[in-house]
């Protein structure tokens, strides 16, 4: 295991292959990079087609440190980890591929810095990423719940039996969920000057639908996974040949 500095916290990544621009692998919320990228045969995928790339644990997340205040999980906090891999790795621009928080994160992170990414892939997002966040913040109540099995909304509980099955930190991730503030609107990715792909299934009711994501995006090109959901999506080799092929150039 590799470690990384990004202020004051040590984040743990993996790189596979030095030759070439990297791709940066950014998690969703709850997961850590084995179980989002190398479980699920990213690692092996992207190596089979000699692409160089790098996959780390967000703040908060797997091997990295996990602080309980809010207030370190923001915007450009996590938006800066993804900067500092970057620097790091002495890349000065990397294409990003983020799944569903980490989707949220490489979006905001091609706004802030257009001109060190030259290819952008959304995943597990679509266009319920434009919808308000509810009221009272259930993601971090359903971490913090002392009983799994008092929390009524099945998409919470699925989150909340998932950390549990990861060993994370959830006090970690209800501070992360407190601190995230990755609200992006039509008007803000109408200027995303960055080829962008977004990818989710058919059957993802957190995501919505990629299409109404990607009309947004100047550009964009959307990837419907047929009878997919949140958690089946990212396994689905059709959303490895998409990735790869955007990456590569030859998407049809």
């Amino acid at each position: 295991m590799a470690r990384f500095a990004s202020g004051p916290l040590s984040l743990a990544y993996d790189e596979i292959g030095t030759r070439g621009r990297p791709a940066i692998l950014v998690h969703g919320f709850a997961s850590n990079r084995d179980e989002n990228w190398r479980r699920l045969g990213w690692y092996g995928a992207l190596e089979r087609k000699g692409i160089r790339f790098a996959a780390f644990d967000c703040r908060g997340h797997g091997e990295s440190d996990k602080p309980h205040d809010p207030e370190a999980y923001g915007r450009e906090a996590m938006v800066g980890d993804v900067f500092a891999l970057m620097d790091h790795l002495g890349a000065e621009r990397a294409d990003l591929v983020g799944y569903s928080m980490g989707a949220r994160i490489v979006l905001a992170a091609g706004l802030a810095h257009p001109e060190r990414v030259p290819l952008l892939v959304a995943g597990g997002v679509g266009g319920k990423l434009f919808d308000a966040a509810p009221p009272g913040n259930p993601m971090a109540a359903a971490m913090s719940a002392e009983d799994p099995d008092s929390i009524s909304e099945p998409l919470l509980k699925s989150f909340r039996q998932f950390a549990d099955e990861q060993g994370q930190d959830r006090e970690a991730l209800a501070a992360c969920t407190r601190g995230l503030d990755f609200r992006l609107t039509r008007e803000a990715l109408g200027g995303l000057a960055v080829p962008t792909l977004v990818i989710a299934g058919a059957r993802d009711e957190l995501a919505g639908r990629p299409d109404d994501l990607a009309a947004a995006i100047p550009g964009a090109r959307a990837v419907t996974l047929p009878g997919c959901d949140h958690f089946s999506a990212i396994s689905h080799g059709l959303f490895k040949a998409s990735t790869i092929d955007f990456l590569e150039g030859v998407l049809e």
